[in-house]
């Protein structure tokens, strides 16, 4: 961990400031690794915009950017709708949405440009038409852009929760009533890969509304919908309600009666502007085999 201190009167832009101690990272570079929390100030996460104050403390984290050779990769893509401005995608379990450190290749955005020609830059390179993104074990619905200008008014429309998501998840538990869970979430100070709730409010606004589906033996299918659209925030709340998400590797119990391959999480329902027609559409898809046969065993054992 490298510390830099901030001393002077004269207020700058963090990611700029950085531009001159980082030369080897571009600016968008250096904006991604404040995003991630590679980079913090004060130990607290902040957006590459902040202005910095005399006396600033700055940690710098083990900074790693690979050029990545985004190639086009004819992978099985489910498009469950496209127009010329936007295409919504049904993601399946196990697939990366963007090139990273471990996951160079077989991604979603390698799916893309093979199938998808036109795609909006606004996120960078390495991630053309990426308007949001979904963990790779969740799997379900995500929009993407294919011109700039629909990627604007999309992002906006999450941004201004006006764009509406539903996901389905099973939990460890028995759930009676529905309620919502709001919290402030920030990266973890013990475990980088994980995000945490925060008591003092240094962490980002996260807000879910959840509702009973289904009870079963030991568990609940449950209905969440995203008022914020924190990282792994679904992930974090249901753990934090301790009825982790089954088969979460990451929040769940470390062991696990139901085997799968990840969170039973999925993203089934989206409702949205188009950015074009102003026409309010709203999409669906079904629950993944493997999601509805753990379903059909627990309901067998009620």
């Amino acid at each position: 961990m490298q510390k830099l201190t901030y001393n002077d009167t004269n207020e700058i832009r963090l990611d700029l400031f950085l531009t001159t101690y980082l030369k080897d990272l571009s600016r968008s570079q250096i904006k991604k690794h404040i995003d991630n929390g590679d980079i913090n100030v004060n130990d607290k996460v902040v957006k590459a915009g902040y202005s910095l104050q005399n006396g600033d403390i700055i940690n710098i984290g083990e900074l790693i950017t690979p050029q990545f050779d985004l190639t086009p990769q004819d992978i099985p893509l489910d498009i469950v709708y496209e127009n010329n401005d936007y295409a919504i995608i049904n993601k399946p379990q196990g697939m990366v949405v963007h090139p990273a450190v471990g996951n160079y290749d077989g991604t979603l955005v390698n799916a893309l440009l093979y199938k998808i020609k036109k795609l909006s830059a606004i996120n960078g390179e390495y991630r053309p038409g990426i308007v949001h993104r979904l963990d790779k074990d969740t799997s379900g619905l995500l929009v993407i852009a294919k011109n700039d200008k629909a990627h604007r008014e999309l992002a906006k429309q999450i941004e201004t929760k006006e764009c509406k998501r539903y996901y389905l998840a099973l939990v460890e538990g028995v759930i009676n009533d529905g309620g919502i869970i709001e919290t402030h979430l920030s990266r973890s100070v013990n475990d980088r890969k994980k995000y945490a709730v925060c008591s003092d409010k240094n962490g980002k606004n996260a807000v879910t509304i959840y509702k009973v589906v289904e009870n079963f033996k030991n568990y609940t299918l449950i209905e969440c919908e995203l008022k914020t659209g924190r990282t792994h925030q679904i992930r974090v709340h249901c753990q934090y309600i301790h009825h982790p998400i089954v088969g979460d590797k990451l929040y769940g119990y470390k062991k696990q009666l139901i085997k799968t391959e990840g969170q039973l999480l999925h993203a089934y329902r989206l409702i949205l502007r188009e950015p074009n027609t102003n026409i309010v559409k709203e999409f669906n898809c079904s629950l993944p085999n493997y999601f509805v046969a753990i379903l059909d065993k627990l309901r067998k054992m009620k």
